[in-house]
């Protein structure tokens, strides 16, 4: 049997990719919309999990493989991680949102095994009324976590990949280092603090695989103490690239809340019980190794016996449980996740959060460090002049503010 391209070099491989970050992405502006004032969080988690399921049923349809990369979860202010409720849950089922509360929104699909995920962070707003510009300090936190973000992106940037020049010039430029993660923590905390904000610890960004979120290679921002990152960004590979932002110190802590977000492992463990083999079969059936939700099981059909097996699996290890993590003072974080390809031509967003309006967000911080705003100038990819009649925006010279841009990039 021949062995199967799943690298980039094939290009069903980026179809695939970016089939799954489209509806990713469709599903996001569908559950931003129903993220308003009164509205149960575990409401909006079941509808956006069911678009996801609609939307991926349309596609592939002889591919047996797709279906969720992440549910869908949306987290209050002060969490970090994702959030995704029970049913069965009385407490938690009746949470809703608060106008003016900033939640995190993070959920993804994925197609033969290639997930995009992708997060957003949004202001709730008052019911039936528009949102208006965003002053005060939740505008600090989402310009601040809005410029780390695109700062971030461009130090995912292998060097020299977009040089111009003579081969002498473009080799000189490919053969500089790449920035140390130590490196990339000091850059970034520099844009937050501009905003009198912090990074949130230990902030992960991970290298993607078919079937896999969190492969060999990760960068650790603000990393706590005993964790690290490892390996460096690569032309040929897919990331998932994530920033957070608090207005608190940084530091976290696991609330005293039950996971209800698990993932399975790559570890093979024969459950004793028949229940938790029936359980494993169907988490392995209907969700592979991408994240699910207990929810997602209770509305399976399946009867209570299903913890029993969550519960063997996690002890036994073929079952990893996402603890539940919040910001330490309780104080309001901001979030960003973008699934993004590394090519010859630069990078390409696969899934990403959509373009923040800038306009909608005032503030007298702005950052003016000139070793950030040259990085922040920078193209994410080549043009290749395939669009002669568009015009292509500046960026702007002047420190990134309220009113800063920073330049998109190509397709590809």
């Amino acid at each position: 049997m021949p062995c199967l391209d799943y690298s980039l070099k094939n290009p069903d491989v980026l179809t695939k990719y970016k089939t799954a970050a489209t509806i990713g992405e469709k599903v996001l502006a569908a559950v931003s919309k129903l993220c308003v004032e009164g509205e149960k969080i575990v409401t909006i988690c079941q509808k956006g999990d069911k678009l996801i399921e609609e939307e991926v049923t349309k596609v592939y349809r002889t591919t047996k493989l797709k279906g969720f990369s992440h549910p869908t979860t949306v987290s209050p202010s002060s969490y970090v991680t994702p959030y995704t409720p029970l049913t069965s849950d009385s407490a938690e089922a009746n949470i809703t949102l608060q106008p003016g509360e900033l939640v995190k929104i993070q959920l993804g699909a994925q197609i033969d095994g290639f997930g995009s995920i992708v997060c957003d962070t949004i202001i709730v707003p008052p019911k039936d009324a528009p949102q208006d510009v965003v002053t005060g300090r939740n505008a600090d936190l989402i310009l601040a976590n809005y410029y780390a973000n695109e700062l971030l992106l461009r130090l995912m940037m292998p060097p020299g990949l977009l040089a111009s020049g003579t081969d002498e010039e473009k080799a000189k430029a490919a053969a500089v280092k790449p920035p140390t993660q130590s490196k990339i923590t000091s850059l970034l905390d520099k844009v937050v603090k501009s905003y009198d904000c912090n990074l949130v610890e230990s902030t992960t960004s991970w290298l993607f695989e078919r079937n896999e979120i969190e492969g060999p290679k990760k960068i650790v921002i603000a990393p706590a103490e005993g964790t690290k990152g490892e390996g460096v960004p690569q032309i040929g590979e897919v990331w998932g690239v994530e920033m957070g932002v608090t207005l608190g110190s940084g530091k976290v802590k696991t609330l005293d809340q039950r996971a209800t977000l698990h993932r399975r492992t790559t570890n093979t463990y024969i459950l004793k019980s028949q229940t938790a083999r029936k359980t494993l079969s169907t988490i392995q059936a209907k969700f592979g190794h991408f994240p699910f939700s207990l929810r997602q099981l209770e509305e399976e059909g399946s009867d209570t016996k299903y913890k029993v097996g969550v519960f063997d699996g996690v002890r036994s290890n073929v079952l990893r449980q996402y603890e539940l993590v919040g910001d330490k003072d309780g104080a309001p974080v901001a979030r960003l996740l973008t699934t993004l390809a590394i090519t010859k031509n630069g990078i390409t967003k696969l899934g990403a959060p959509p373009a923040l309006d800038l306009s909608k967000y005032q503030t007298d911080k702005k950052i003016t460090d000139e070793e950030i705003l040259k990085i922040l100038e920078q193209p994410l990819a080549r043009n290749k002049g395939k669009s002669k009649n568009k015009k292509k925006k500046k960026p702007s010279k002047k420190p990134a503010g309220a009113e800063g841009g920073s330049e998109e990039e190509s397709e590809e």
